[in-house]
């Protein structure tokens, strides 16, 4: 007898994905989103401590080149008014008196002017803002003879050089003087001390080795911080932050390690305006990123703690999925089997032992549901009550093994008649068999009690007691529609079904007696 699978077996998905796989794999996304986070958070803060350095080196570079345009423009305000009086009001000794005094107000109110001096032609010492009168000759300093050469009456910026006076590292600026008729006259110089520019390059925090640079454009340095006087005058075209400034007329910044000392930087430079000169600034790489490489190390230590703390708590979280999920499976399958099992008892509670077909409990469940459904529809309704002929007879005279295993061939040849999934087969008891054929009418009904039939006669069981000889089936076959029944009592039905039963057995046995109508009413 087949029976429709419980809806209530669980089916098995096999696409449904563990709940430990995907707690690993939300857990494993996280953790590498977190390292992202925070190693984009770390190139960011990287990028700014870069981007923040570079703007302090721009505006450090322009407050160095403003210092420096100041000093010279002042030393220039300087020649140009002593250029003037000169030229003006002569040289004799009234006016080389008045000059000299006015040249000791100006270097003594003025700081970062080391001396103003004026040469003759030949070189020699004609006054000075010194206290003393002074012996010598400077007609071998570049700037002498520059003005000796040249015609510019501008402010010439020349090289660093020793003064002659005091042995002070100086930078000379000079201007040329001429006689009447245009020819030269001499050279009126101020020197600007570059312990002056020391003073103020040390105010600045460029950290422990960081440098300030001062130079003239034709590549001869000036002043470096840390200051070495091995360094002053010293060529540096051959550097690369020189090249940089000659080919950018522009400020500009750039990383770079100079072969000087070997230090990573970050420079920014600068050309003075309307002066052959350049600064530069430059912060040490390590120095500028050392507060960076602290917090980053610290929040990596952080961070590593934190994904390590995720990690373990994650590993216990999936320990306890898989243990779940590991109950879960085996309570399903401890669930599945207890439904197996009990849809086997309920088979069973359903069964006939010995044949397998439907038990009379089953029957009579099921003659009610098929009767209420055709009573709803209209449908016509059969049922069929088989008695296997004289079969206490055969029972007697072969044994009660044959016998059962005469109702098990039986049995199968009426459940093979009864084939449709609406059709019911069922041992009502002893040796008497019923058939429930719902939505069958009449001819229908016959030709299955026909079919059934001729199914045990194919068996060919041998029943010397049966006239016949052989095993057969005497058949109760009634047919109507419980719509048009008088009252509503499905067992009315086996009543009718039997009496027919033995309409066949009194008629001579091996046949079918069918009758079509209402129960009610038979």
């Amino acid at each position: 007898m087949d029976k429709p699978a419980d809806p209530a077996l669980p089916v098995p998905d096999g696409s449904r994905r563990p709940l430990a796989t995907l707690a690993i794999v939300l857990l494993s996304c996280f953790c590498v989103l977190l390292a992202a986070l925070q190693a984009w958070s770390a190139w960011r803060a990287y990028q700014t401590e870069l981007d923040d350095s570079r703007v302090t080196t721009a505006n450090m570079a322009r407050a160095l080149a403003s210092h420096a345009e100041t000093s010279i423009k002042l030393g220039d305000a300087v020649l140009a008014e002593m250029v003037e009086r000169i030229e003006h009001d002569g040289m004799d000794d009234a006016a080389a008196a008045r000059l000299t005094q006015r040249l000791r107000t100006i270097t003594h109110d003025v700081g970062e002017l080391h001396g103003l001096f004026v040469y003759g032609p030949d070189g020699k010492w004609l006054t000075s803002s010194l206290p003393r009168p002074m012996q010598g000759n400077n007609f071998d300093r570049e700037y002498f003879q520059y003005h000796l050469l040249h015609n510019e009456r501008g402010t010439h910026v020349s090289v660093p050089v020793r003064s002659r006076s005091t042995g002070a590292w100086i930078l000379p600026l000079s201007r040329r003087i001429e006689a009447p008729d245009g020819s030269f006259a001499g050279v009126a110089l101020a020197t600007l001390n570059l312990a002056w520019f020391g003073r103020f390059y040390e105010s600045f925090d460029v950290g422990k080795n960081g440098t300030i640079v001062l130079a003239l454009d034709n590549g001869t340095l000036i002043f470096r911080r840390p200051f070495n006087e091995d360094q002053v005058g010293m060529d540096i075209r051959n550097g690369t932050i020189w090249q940089l400034a000659q080919n950018n007329a522009k400020p500009g910044s750039v990383t770079l390690t100079p072969r000087i000392d070997n230090i990573e930087r970050m420079y920014s430079y600068r050309h003075l305006q309307g002066f052959p000169l350049f600064v530069a600034c430059g912060v040490a790489v390590d120095e500028i990123l050392a507060g960076w490489r602290r917090s980053t190390l610290q929040t990596a230590v952080l961070g590593l703690a934190a994904l390590l703390l995720l990690a373990w708590a994650g590993g216990l979280l999936v320990t306890q999925i898989r243990i779940r999920e590991r109950l879960e499976g085996d309570l399903r399958r401890a669930s599945a089997a207890l439904q197996r099992h009990n849809a086997s008892l309920q088979n069973l509670a359903d069964s006939d032992s010995l044949t397998g077909l439907a038990n009379r409990r089953l029957f009579e469940d099921r003659l009610v549901r098929e009767y209420e459904r055709a009573r709803r529809s209209g449908a016509p309704f059969a049922l069929v009550m088989i008695d296997i002929d004289h079969f206490k007879l055969y029972n007697d005279r072969y044994g009660h093994v044959a016998g059962d295993d005469c109702l098990r061939r039986v049995a199968g040849a009426i459940a093979a008649g009864a084939r449709r999934p609406a059709d019911l087969a069922a041992r009502y008891g002893g040796e008497e068999f019923a058939v429930i054929l719902a939505d069958t009418d009449l001819a229908g009904a016959q030709a299955v009690a026909d079919r059934i039939r001729a199914a045990v006669a194919g068996l060919d069981l041998r029943h010397q007691d049966n006239p016949a000889g052989r095993v057969t089936l005497s058949m109760g076959l009634y047919v109507g529609h419980p719509a048009l029944a008088d009252r509503n009592d499905p067992l009315a039905w086996v009543d009718v079904a039997d009496r027919l039963l033995y309409e066949a057995k009194g008629a001579g046995r091996n046949r079918v007696v069918a009758r079509e109508g209402h129960a009610a009413a038979a």
